[in-house]
Protein backbone atom coordinates (compact mmCIF):
# COMPACT_ATOMS: atom_id res chain seq x y z
CA UNK A 1 0.00 0.00 0.00
CA UNK A 2 1.37 3.35 -1.04
CA UNK A 3 1.75 5.88 1.70
CA UNK A 4 -1.00 8.02 0.27
CA UNK A 5 -3.36 5.37 0.69
CA UNK A 6 -2.73 5.19 4.45
CA UNK A 7 -6.73 5.64 5.02
CA UNK A 8 -7.74 2.40 2.89
CA UNK A 9 -8.57 0.27 6.07
CA UNK A 10 -6.99 2.53 8.66
CA UNK A 11 -8.37 3.29 12.50
CA UNK A 12 -9.63 6.38 13.07
CA UNK A 13 -10.72 7.82 17.05
CA UNK A 14 -13.33 10.63 17.23
CA UNK A 15 -11.59 12.95 19.95
CA UNK A 16 -14.72 15.80 21.16
CA UNK A 17 -12.56 18.53 22.09
CA UNK A 18 -14.83 19.71 24.75
CA UNK A 19 -14.51 16.48 26.63
CA UNK A 20 -11.70 14.55 26.31
CA UNK A 21 -9.31 16.71 28.64
CA UNK A 22 -9.20 20.42 30.49
CA UNK A 23 -6.12 21.84 31.09
CA UNK A 24 -6.67 24.76 32.43
CA UNK A 25 -9.44 23.92 35.21
CA UNK A 26 -12.72 25.58 33.84
CA UNK A 27 -14.67 22.42 33.35
CA UNK A 28 -14.16 22.24 29.64
CA UNK A 29 -11.84 20.35 27.59
CA UNK A 30 -9.08 22.24 25.55
CA UNK A 31 -5.99 21.76 22.59
CA UNK A 32 -2.85 21.72 25.44
CA UNK A 33 -5.28 18.98 26.86
CA UNK A 34 -5.30 16.69 24.07
CA UNK A 35 -1.99 17.05 23.45
CA UNK A 36 -0.92 16.15 27.04
CA UNK A 37 -3.58 12.44 26.39
CA UNK A 38 -1.91 12.18 22.98
CA UNK A 39 0.08 8.83 24.63
CA UNK A 40 -2.82 6.59 25.38
CA UNK A 41 -4.29 7.32 21.69
CA UNK A 42 -0.96 6.43 19.86
CA UNK A 43 -0.89 3.38 22.72
CA UNK A 44 -4.14 1.92 21.54
CA UNK A 45 -2.72 1.43 18.11
CA UNK A 46 -4.78 3.41 16.38
CA UNK A 47 -3.71 5.70 12.82
CA UNK A 48 -5.27 8.73 12.86
CA UNK A 49 -7.50 11.43 15.18
CA UNK A 50 -10.41 12.99 14.27
CA UNK A 51 -11.18 16.44 15.88
CA UNK A 52 -14.70 17.36 15.92
CA UNK A 53 -14.67 21.38 15.58
CA UNK A 54 -12.57 23.52 17.46
CA UNK A 55 -13.07 27.12 15.31
CA UNK A 56 -14.36 29.97 16.53
CA UNK A 57 -17.47 29.69 17.04
CA UNK A 58 -20.53 31.31 20.17
CA UNK A 59 -20.96 27.44 20.93
CA UNK A 60 -25.04 27.39 20.30
CA UNK A 61 -24.73 24.00 18.43
CA UNK A 62 -21.17 23.10 20.42
CA UNK A 63 -18.98 24.18 17.80
CA UNK A 64 -20.68 23.06 14.73
CA UNK A 65 -22.16 26.91 14.32
CA UNK A 66 -18.98 27.97 13.09
CA UNK A 67 -18.06 32.21 13.07
CA UNK A 68 -14.50 32.00 11.92
CA UNK A 69 -13.22 28.88 9.99
CA UNK A 70 -9.65 30.01 10.27
CA UNK A 71 -9.05 30.41 14.10
CA UNK A 72 -9.19 28.15 17.20
CA UNK A 73 -11.85 28.84 19.49
CA UNK A 74 -10.39 30.44 22.71
CA UNK A 75 -12.17 28.12 24.97
CA UNK A 76 -9.65 25.17 23.44
CA UNK A 77 -6.86 27.22 22.94
CA UNK A 78 -4.93 29.31 20.17
CA UNK A 79 -3.08 28.49 16.05
CA UNK A 80 -0.07 27.76 18.54
CA UNK A 81 -1.52 25.46 20.55
CA UNK A 82 -2.92 23.34 16.90
CA UNK A 83 0.61 23.63 15.86
CA UNK A 84 1.91 22.28 18.79
CA UNK A 85 -1.02 19.57 18.59
CA UNK A 86 -0.25 18.87 14.87
CA UNK A 87 3.71 18.20 15.70
CA UNK A 88 3.33 16.02 18.65
CA UNK A 89 0.71 13.81 17.27
CA UNK A 90 2.96 13.53 13.79
CA UNK A 91 6.03 12.46 16.09
CA UNK A 92 4.33 9.53 17.35
CA UNK A 93 2.95 8.35 13.95
CA UNK A 94 -0.61 9.73 14.53
CA UNK A 95 -2.65 11.17 11.69
CA UNK A 96 -5.00 14.41 12.30
CA UNK A 97 -8.44 14.39 10.74
CA UNK A 98 -9.80 17.86 11.36
CA UNK A 99 -13.95 18.63 11.08
CA UNK A 100 -15.28 20.97 8.38
CA UNK A 101 -18.66 21.90 8.80
CA UNK A 102 -19.27 23.92 5.89
CA UNK A 103 -22.66 23.43 4.73
CA UNK A 104 -23.92 26.27 7.01
CA UNK A 105 -22.00 28.42 9.83
CA UNK A 106 -22.89 30.97 12.64
CA UNK A 107 -25.72 33.68 12.30
CA UNK A 108 -22.68 35.55 13.72
CA UNK A 109 -20.74 35.15 10.65
CA UNK A 110 -19.51 38.13 9.20
CA UNK A 111 -21.01 36.78 5.63
CA UNK A 112 -24.26 36.19 7.10
CA UNK A 113 -24.59 39.29 8.39
CA UNK A 114 -23.63 41.19 5.41
CA UNK A 115 -25.76 38.73 2.98
CA UNK A 116 -28.94 39.49 5.39
CA UNK A 117 -28.50 43.67 5.63
CA UNK A 118 -30.23 43.58 1.86
CA UNK A 119 -30.72 41.98 -1.38
CA UNK A 120 -28.35 43.64 -3.59
CA UNK A 121 -25.00 43.61 -1.57
CA UNK A 122 -21.70 41.56 -2.58
CA UNK A 123 -22.56 38.49 -0.34
CA UNK A 124 -26.43 38.20 -0.99
CA UNK A 125 -26.90 35.34 -2.59
CA UNK A 126 -23.94 33.47 -0.54
CA UNK A 127 -26.80 32.16 1.88
CA UNK A 128 -30.22 30.54 1.02
CA UNK A 129 -32.70 33.12 1.12
CA UNK A 130 -36.57 33.18 -0.40
CA UNK A 131 -39.54 34.60 -0.63
CA UNK A 132 -42.30 33.58 1.53
CA UNK A 133 -45.94 32.18 -0.06
CA UNK A 134 -48.27 34.52 -0.91
CA UNK A 135 -50.29 33.37 2.31
CA UNK A 136 -46.88 34.36 4.29
CA UNK A 137 -45.79 30.68 5.12
CA UNK A 138 -42.31 29.59 4.32
CA UNK A 139 -41.67 28.90 0.73
CA UNK A 140 -41.54 24.48 1.53
CA UNK A 141 -42.83 22.13 4.07
CA UNK A 142 -39.18 21.51 4.72
CA UNK A 143 -38.41 20.91 8.25
CA UNK A 144 -35.03 21.23 10.34
CA UNK A 145 -33.67 18.75 12.40
CA UNK A 146 -33.85 20.26 15.57
CA UNK A 147 -37.76 20.47 15.04
CA UNK A 148 -39.38 23.51 14.09
CA UNK A 149 -39.84 24.42 10.41
CA UNK A 150 -36.21 24.55 8.23
CA UNK A 151 -36.97 28.48 7.25
CA UNK A 152 -36.73 31.54 9.67
CA UNK A 153 -38.09 34.97 8.60
CA UNK A 154 -35.53 37.79 8.49
CA UNK A 155 -37.43 41.15 8.71
CA UNK A 156 -34.18 42.77 6.87
CA UNK A 157 -34.49 41.39 3.66
CA UNK A 158 -38.20 41.00 3.87
CA UNK A 159 -37.11 37.08 3.19
CA UNK A 160 -36.91 33.33 4.73
CA UNK A 161 -33.52 32.07 4.77
CA UNK A 162 -32.59 28.17 5.22
CA UNK A 163 -31.31 26.53 8.33
CA UNK A 164 -31.02 22.21 8.25
CA UNK A 165 -30.48 22.51 11.81
CA UNK A 166 -30.65 25.65 14.52
CA UNK A 167 -32.03 28.84 13.08
CA UNK A 168 -28.51 30.22 14.36
CA UNK A 169 -26.83 28.37 11.37
CA UNK A 170 -27.94 29.23 8.35
CA UNK A 171 -27.31 26.92 5.40
CA UNK A 172 -24.75 28.33 2.84
CA UNK A 173 -25.99 28.39 -0.88
CA UNK A 174 -23.59 25.99 -3.00
CA UNK A 175 -25.41 27.00 -6.12
CA UNK A 176 -22.78 29.89 -5.94
CA UNK A 177 -19.38 28.90 -7.24
CA UNK A 178 -17.97 31.85 -5.35
CA UNK A 179 -19.02 30.05 -1.96
CA UNK A 180 -17.29 26.53 -3.16
CA UNK A 181 -14.05 28.69 -3.78
CA UNK A 182 -13.88 30.62 -0.85
CA UNK A 183 -14.61 27.09 1.44
CA UNK A 184 -11.59 25.16 -0.49
CA UNK A 185 -9.49 28.34 0.46
CA UNK A 186 -10.39 28.07 3.59
CA UNK A 187 -9.61 24.14 3.29
CA UNK A 188 -6.07 25.39 2.29
CA UNK A 189 -5.40 27.16 5.32
CA UNK A 190 -5.55 23.79 7.33
CA UNK A 191 -3.88 21.75 4.92
CA UNK A 192 -0.55 24.02 4.85
CA UNK A 193 -0.88 23.89 8.47
CA UNK A 194 -0.36 20.29 8.41
CA UNK A 195 -3.64 18.44 8.65
CA UNK A 196 -3.55 15.08 7.09
CA UNK A 197 -7.41 15.32 6.07
CA UNK A 198 -10.92 16.37 6.67
CA UNK A 199 -14.28 14.92 7.86
CA UNK A 200 -17.15 16.50 6.40
CA UNK A 201 -20.53 17.38 8.35
CA UNK A 202 -23.47 16.28 6.63
CA UNK A 203 -22.23 15.72 3.61
CA UNK A 204 -25.06 15.18 2.10
CA UNK A 205 -26.83 18.60 2.70
CA UNK A 206 -24.42 20.98 0.75
CA UNK A 207 -27.23 21.26 -2.20
CA UNK A 208 -31.02 22.22 -1.57
CA UNK A 209 -33.78 22.19 -4.76
CA UNK A 210 -33.67 25.26 -6.41
CA UNK A 211 -37.18 25.16 -7.62
CA UNK A 212 -38.14 25.04 -3.50
CA UNK A 213 -40.57 21.72 -4.47
CA UNK A 214 -41.91 19.99 -1.16
CA UNK A 215 -40.77 16.65 0.34
CA UNK A 216 -43.19 14.14 0.08
CA UNK A 217 -44.20 12.47 3.55
CA UNK A 218 -42.19 9.17 4.12
CA UNK A 219 -43.54 6.07 2.80
CA UNK A 220 -42.33 3.76 4.97
CA UNK A 221 -44.19 1.86 7.50
CA UNK A 222 -43.25 2.12 10.96
CA UNK A 223 -43.76 0.14 14.50
CA UNK A 224 -44.14 3.25 16.53
CA UNK A 225 -44.57 6.66 16.12
CA UNK A 226 -41.50 9.05 15.15
CA UNK A 227 -39.90 11.36 17.94
CA UNK A 228 -39.15 13.77 15.66
CA UNK A 229 -41.37 15.36 12.77
CA UNK A 230 -38.56 15.48 10.58
CA UNK A 231 -38.47 11.53 10.38
CA UNK A 232 -41.81 12.00 9.15
CA UNK A 233 -40.64 13.42 5.15
CA UNK A 234 -38.63 11.74 2.65
CA UNK A 235 -36.16 14.13 2.34
CA UNK A 236 -35.75 14.17 -1.53
CA UNK A 237 -35.40 18.11 -1.98
CA UNK A 238 -33.80 19.71 0.93
CA UNK A 239 -30.79 17.33 0.87
CA UNK A 240 -29.44 14.08 -1.21
CA UNK A 241 -29.10 16.47 -4.64
CA UNK A 242 -27.37 15.19 -7.60
CA UNK A 243 -24.97 18.33 -7.73
CA UNK A 244 -23.11 17.02 -4.13
CA UNK A 245 -20.96 14.91 -6.73
CA UNK A 246 -19.29 18.07 -8.50
CA UNK A 247 -18.62 19.77 -5.48
CA UNK A 248 -17.08 16.41 -3.82
CA UNK A 249 -14.66 16.19 -7.02
CA UNK A 250 -13.31 19.62 -6.28
CA UNK A 251 -12.75 19.15 -2.81
CA UNK A 252 -10.59 15.69 -4.09
CA UNK A 253 -9.28 17.63 -6.68
CA UNK A 254 -7.56 19.72 -3.75
CA UNK A 255 -6.46 16.95 -1.67
CA UNK A 256 -5.20 15.45 -4.47
CA UNK A 257 -2.61 18.32 -4.92
CA UNK A 258 -0.87 17.42 -1.29
CA UNK A 259 0.80 14.60 -0.49
CA UNK A 260 -0.74 11.80 1.32
CA UNK A 261 -4.32 13.69 2.18
CA UNK A 262 -7.70 11.98 2.94
CA UNK A 263 -10.96 12.88 3.75
CA UNK A 264 -14.37 11.17 5.28
CA UNK A 265 -17.80 12.11 4.70
CA UNK A 266 -20.55 12.11 7.11
CA UNK A 267 -23.68 10.70 5.57
CA UNK A 268 -27.17 11.72 7.56
CA UNK A 269 -29.99 9.56 5.67
CA UNK A 270 -32.73 7.40 6.39
CA UNK A 271 -33.54 6.17 3.28
CA UNK A 272 -30.50 6.09 1.09
CA UNK A 273 -27.39 6.23 3.27
CA UNK A 274 -25.49 3.32 1.77
CA UNK A 275 -26.36 4.39 -2.17
CA UNK A 276 -25.39 8.01 -1.17
CA UNK A 277 -22.18 6.68 0.86
CA UNK A 278 -21.21 4.90 -2.58
CA UNK A 279 -22.18 7.42 -5.00
CA UNK A 280 -19.49 10.17 -2.76
CA UNK A 281 -16.54 7.96 -2.28
CA UNK A 282 -14.66 7.17 -5.13
CA UNK A 283 -11.13 7.66 -7.22
CA UNK A 284 -12.28 11.63 -8.29
CA UNK A 285 -14.57 11.74 -4.90
CA UNK A 286 -13.95 11.64 -1.32
CA UNK A 287 -11.79 8.66 -0.16
CA UNK A 288 -14.22 7.55 2.39
CA UNK A 289 -18.16 8.25 3.84
CA UNK A 290 -20.24 6.69 6.80
CA UNK A 291 -23.17 7.11 8.03
CA UNK A 292 -25.23 6.13 10.90
CA UNK A 293 -26.25 2.40 9.51
CA UNK A 294 -24.23 0.62 11.96
CA UNK A 295 -25.84 3.22 14.78
CA UNK A 296 -29.38 1.94 15.24
CA UNK A 297 -30.64 -0.80 17.52
CA UNK A 298 -30.04 -3.85 15.47
CA UNK A 299 -27.59 -6.36 16.34
CA UNK A 300 -28.13 -9.32 14.44
CA UNK A 301 -26.17 -11.27 11.75
CA UNK A 302 -28.46 -9.76 8.88
CA UNK A 303 -28.25 -6.41 9.63
CA UNK A 304 -24.56 -6.41 9.85
CA UNK A 305 -24.27 -8.69 6.84
CA UNK A 306 -26.57 -6.50 4.64
CA UNK A 307 -25.15 -3.41 5.01
CA UNK A 308 -21.20 -4.28 3.90
CA UNK A 309 -22.64 -6.48 1.15
CA UNK A 310 -25.07 -3.64 0.08
CA UNK A 311 -21.99 -1.63 0.14
CA UNK A 312 -19.51 -3.04 -1.60
CA UNK A 313 -21.63 -4.75 -4.39
CA UNK A 314 -23.73 -1.37 -5.04
CA UNK A 315 -20.19 0.80 -4.68
CA UNK A 316 -17.26 -1.45 -6.06
CA UNK A 317 -14.98 1.37 -6.19
CA UNK A 318 -15.95 3.41 -3.37
CA UNK A 319 -14.95 2.82 0.20
CA UNK A 320 -16.57 3.13 3.58
CA UNK A 321 -16.06 3.51 7.23
CA UNK A 322 -17.86 2.12 9.70
CA UNK A 323 -18.72 3.22 13.04
CA UNK A 324 -20.86 1.80 16.19
CA UNK A 325 -21.07 4.95 17.93
CA UNK A 326 -20.25 8.73 17.96
CA UNK A 327 -21.14 12.49 19.64
CA UNK A 328 -24.75 12.05 18.36
CA UNK A 329 -25.87 8.42 19.27
CA UNK A 330 -26.31 6.78 22.61
CA UNK A 331 -22.92 4.76 23.32
CA UNK A 332 -23.44 0.76 21.36
CA UNK A 333 -22.91 -0.69 24.73
CA UNK A 334 -26.05 0.80 26.12
CA UNK A 335 -27.91 0.52 22.84
CA UNK A 336 -27.35 -3.05 22.84
CA UNK A 337 -26.87 -4.26 26.46
CA UNK A 338 -29.67 -7.04 26.02
CA UNK A 339 -27.71 -8.97 23.51
CA UNK A 340 -24.77 -8.84 26.33
CA UNK A 341 -24.29 -11.34 29.42
CA UNK A 342 -21.97 -8.05 31.24
CA UNK A 343 -21.05 -4.57 29.64
CA UNK A 344 -17.29 -5.79 29.11
CA UNK A 345 -18.57 -9.24 27.35
CA UNK A 346 -20.63 -6.84 25.04
CA UNK A 347 -17.91 -4.30 24.60
CA UNK A 348 -15.40 -6.94 23.72
CA UNK A 349 -17.19 -8.36 21.14
CA UNK A 350 -18.01 -5.23 19.53
CA UNK A 351 -14.31 -4.20 19.23
CA UNK A 352 -13.68 -7.40 18.01
CA UNK A 353 -16.70 -7.37 15.16
CA UNK A 354 -16.10 -3.96 14.02
CA UNK A 355 -12.60 -3.90 13.70
CA UNK A 356 -12.97 -7.41 11.28
CA UNK A 357 -14.77 -5.33 9.08
CA UNK A 358 -14.12 -4.44 5.76
CA UNK A 359 -13.36 -0.58 5.43
CA UNK A 360 -11.78 1.85 7.68
CA UNK A 361 -12.81 2.13 11.18
CA UNK A 362 -13.98 5.05 13.08
CA UNK A 363 -13.77 4.54 17.22
CA UNK A 364 -15.42 7.14 19.54
CA UNK A 365 -13.71 8.16 22.94
CA UNK A 366 -14.50 6.26 25.39
CA UNK A 367 -15.41 3.07 23.67
CA UNK A 368 -12.40 1.53 24.78
CA UNK A 369 -13.42 1.32 27.80
CA UNK A 370 -16.94 0.01 27.54
CA UNK A 371 -18.21 2.99 28.44
CA UNK A 372 -21.82 3.54 29.20
CA UNK A 373 -24.24 6.45 28.10
CA UNK A 374 -24.71 8.86 31.13
CA UNK A 375 -27.84 9.24 32.81
CA UNK A 376 -28.83 12.92 32.91
CA UNK A 377 -31.58 14.79 34.37
CA UNK A 378 -33.68 17.83 32.06
CA UNK A 379 -31.62 20.43 34.06
CA UNK A 380 -28.14 18.65 32.89
CA UNK A 381 -28.81 18.95 29.30
CA UNK A 382 -26.87 21.67 27.40
CA UNK A 383 -27.85 20.17 23.74
CA UNK A 384 -30.49 22.07 22.13
CA UNK A 385 -31.55 18.76 20.12
CA UNK A 386 -31.65 16.97 23.70
CA UNK A 387 -33.89 19.91 25.28
CA UNK A 388 -36.09 20.27 21.91
CA UNK A 389 -37.18 16.91 22.11
CA UNK A 390 -37.05 15.91 25.83
CA UNK A 391 -37.61 12.89 27.04
CA UNK A 392 -37.30 11.65 23.56
CA UNK A 393 -34.23 9.60 23.92
CA UNK A 394 -32.01 11.58 21.66
CA UNK A 395 -28.92 10.67 23.33
CA UNK A 396 -25.93 13.77 22.24
CA UNK A 397 -25.36 14.88 25.98
CA UNK A 398 -25.66 11.46 27.00
CA UNK A 399 -22.99 10.15 25.15
CA UNK A 400 -20.34 13.37 24.93
CA UNK A 401 -19.66 13.30 28.99
CA UNK A 402 -16.38 13.44 29.69
CA UNK A 403 -13.35 11.40 29.22
CA UNK A 404 -12.90 8.96 32.32
CA UNK A 405 -9.33 8.90 33.32
CA UNK A 406 -9.29 7.78 36.85
CA UNK A 407 -11.39 7.47 39.82
CA UNK A 408 -11.28 10.79 41.19
CA UNK A 409 -14.16 13.27 41.77
CA UNK A 410 -13.88 14.65 38.05
CA UNK A 411 -12.36 11.49 36.14
CA UNK A 412 -9.15 13.19 36.07
CA UNK A 413 -10.77 15.18 33.13
CA UNK A 414 -10.61 18.80 35.04
CA UNK A 415 -9.77 19.99 38.18
CA UNK A 416 -12.71 22.36 38.01
CA UNK A 417 -16.19 21.80 37.67
CA UNK A 418 -16.87 20.04 33.95
CA UNK A 419 -19.29 21.50 31.81
CA UNK A 420 -21.28 18.16 32.01
CA UNK A 421 -20.97 15.91 35.20
CA UNK A 422 -18.74 12.94 35.56
CA UNK A 423 -21.53 10.48 37.31
CA UNK A 424 -20.26 7.21 39.38
CA UNK A 425 -20.79 4.85 36.29
CA UNK A 426 -18.77 6.26 34.24
CA UNK A 427 -16.42 6.78 36.79
CA UNK A 428 -16.07 3.24 37.25
CA UNK A 429 -15.04 2.74 33.48
CA UNK A 430 -11.46 4.80 33.66
CA UNK A 431 -8.34 4.01 32.14
CA UNK A 432 -6.17 3.91 34.68
CA UNK A 433 -7.74 1.10 36.50
CA UNK A 434 -8.32 -0.80 32.98
CA UNK A 435 -4.26 0.20 31.78
CA UNK A 436 -3.29 -2.42 35.11
CA UNK A 437 -5.91 -5.26 34.24
CA UNK A 438 -4.97 -7.56 31.58
CA UNK A 439 -8.80 -8.53 31.05
CA UNK A 440 -9.95 -5.10 30.45
CA UNK A 441 -11.68 -3.61 27.82
CA UNK A 442 -8.97 -1.15 27.39
CA UNK A 443 -6.64 -3.92 26.78
CA UNK A 444 -9.03 -6.19 24.41
CA UNK A 445 -8.83 -3.28 22.17
CA UNK A 446 -5.47 -2.86 22.15
CA UNK A 447 -4.91 -6.86 21.21
CA UNK A 448 -7.70 -6.36 18.38
CA UNK A 449 -5.95 -3.41 17.01
CA UNK A 450 -2.50 -4.98 17.00
CA UNK A 451 -4.22 -7.71 15.45
CA UNK A 452 -5.67 -5.82 12.94
CA UNK A 453 -2.39 -4.11 12.10
CA UNK A 454 -0.62 -7.36 12.00
CA UNK A 455 -2.92 -9.19 9.54
CA UNK A 456 -3.42 -7.28 5.86
CA UNK A 457 -6.39 -9.15 5.09
CA UNK A 458 -7.97 -7.23 8.03
CA UNK A 459 -7.20 -4.41 6.27
CA UNK A 460 -7.68 -4.80 2.77
CA UNK A 461 -8.82 -8.56 2.24
CA UNK A 462 -12.29 -8.82 0.66
CA UNK A 463 -15.03 -10.33 2.59
CA UNK A 464 -17.44 -13.52 1.50
CA UNK A 465 -19.88 -13.67 4.04
CA UNK A 466 -20.82 -17.58 5.04
CA UNK A 467 -23.99 -19.25 5.66
CA UNK A 468 -24.98 -20.09 9.16
CA UNK A 469 -27.70 -20.22 11.88
CA UNK A 470 -28.83 -17.24 13.74
CA UNK A 471 -27.31 -15.97 15.84
CA UNK A 472 -24.32 -16.21 14.50
CA UNK A 473 -21.95 -13.94 11.78
CA UNK A 474 -19.27 -15.46 10.21
CA UNK A 475 -16.82 -14.03 6.92
CA UNK A 476 -14.05 -15.32 5.69
CA UNK A 477 -11.64 -11.78 4.81
CA UNK A 478 -9.06 -12.46 2.04
CA UNK A 479 -7.48 -16.07 1.62
CA UNK A 480 -7.14 -17.43 4.74
CA UNK A 481 -9.21 -16.09 7.85
CA UNK A 482 -12.65 -16.70 8.97
CA UNK A 483 -13.98 -14.59 11.67
CA UNK A 484 -17.30 -15.91 13.34
CA UNK A 485 -19.13 -14.30 16.37
CA UNK A 486 -22.21 -15.43 18.73
CA UNK A 487 -24.35 -12.17 18.51
CA UNK A 488 -26.17 -13.61 21.56
CA UNK A 489 -26.22 -14.21 25.65
CA UNK A 490 -25.98 -17.32 24.96
CA UNK A 491 -23.62 -20.58 24.31
CA UNK A 492 -24.26 -22.21 20.91
CA UNK A 493 -22.17 -25.09 19.13
CA UNK A 494 -22.49 -25.12 15.13
CA UNK A 495 -20.75 -27.86 12.64
CA UNK A 496 -18.38 -25.91 10.22
CA UNK A 497 -16.22 -27.19 7.95
CA UNK A 498 -12.62 -26.17 6.59
CA UNK A 499 -11.22 -24.22 10.12
CA UNK A 500 -7.62 -25.51 10.62
CA UNK A 501 -7.05 -23.82 14.43
CA UNK A 502 -7.99 -20.20 16.09
CA UNK A 503 -6.17 -17.49 16.04
CA UNK A 504 -5.73 -14.28 17.42
CA UNK A 505 -7.99 -12.67 19.86
CA UNK A 506 -10.73 -15.10 20.15
CA UNK A 507 -13.17 -14.98 22.94
CA UNK A 508 -14.83 -18.26 24.54
CA UNK A 509 -14.00 -20.47 21.78
CA UNK A 510 -13.67 -24.12 21.23
CA UNK A 511 -13.04 -25.72 18.01
CA UNK A 512 -12.85 -29.63 17.67
CA UNK A 513 -12.65 -30.74 14.38
CA UNK A 514 -15.65 -29.81 13.04
CA UNK A 515 -17.23 -28.64 16.07
CA UNK A 516 -17.05 -24.98 16.86
CA UNK A 517 -18.75 -23.76 19.83
CA UNK A 518 -19.17 -20.32 20.82
CA UNK A 519 -19.93 -19.10 24.48
CA UNK A 520 -22.05 -16.34 25.41
CA UNK A 521 -20.64 -13.53 22.91
CA UNK A 522 -18.17 -15.59 21.68
CA UNK A 523 -16.11 -14.47 18.76
CA UNK A 524 -13.47 -17.05 17.02
CA UNK A 525 -10.91 -16.11 14.40
CA UNK A 526 -9.89 -19.11 12.60
CA UNK A 527 -7.16 -20.11 10.25
CA UNK A 528 -8.68 -22.03 7.03
CA UNK A 529 -7.34 -25.36 6.60
CA UNK A 530 -4.61 -25.26 3.85
CA UNK A 531 -5.96 -25.86 0.37
CA UNK A 532 -9.79 -25.90 1.33
CA UNK A 533 -12.46 -23.39 0.38
CA UNK A 534 -14.28 -21.33 2.55
CA UNK A 535 -16.56 -23.27 4.68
Amino acid sequence: MSASDWWKGAVTYQVYPRSFQDSNGDGIGDIPGITARLPHIADLGVDAIWLSPIFTSPMRDMGYDVSDYTDIDPTFGTLQDFDTLIRRAHDLGLKIIIDQVLSHCSDQHPFFTESRASRDNPRADWFVWADARKDGTPPTNWLSVFGGSAWTWDARRKQYYLHNFLSEQPDFNFHNPAVQDWHLANMRFWLDRGVDGFRFDTANYFFHDPHFRDNPADFREKSRPDGNPYEMQYHLFDKNRPETTGWMERIRSLLDSYDARASVGEVGDSHHAIRLMGEYTGRSRLHQCYSFEMMGPDYTPAAFRQKIADFFTGAPDGWPMWAFSNHDVPRHVTRWAAHGTTTDALAKQAAALILSFEGSICLWQGEELGQTNTDLGFDELTDPQGIAFWPEPVGRDNTRTPMVWDGSENGGFSTGKPWLPVKAPQRARNVAAQAADPNSVLNHYKLMLRYRSERPELRTGRTLFLDLPDPVLGFTRGDRLACLFNLSPSEITINIKGLSSLTGPSIGATLDGDTLTLGPNGVAFATLSEGSEAP
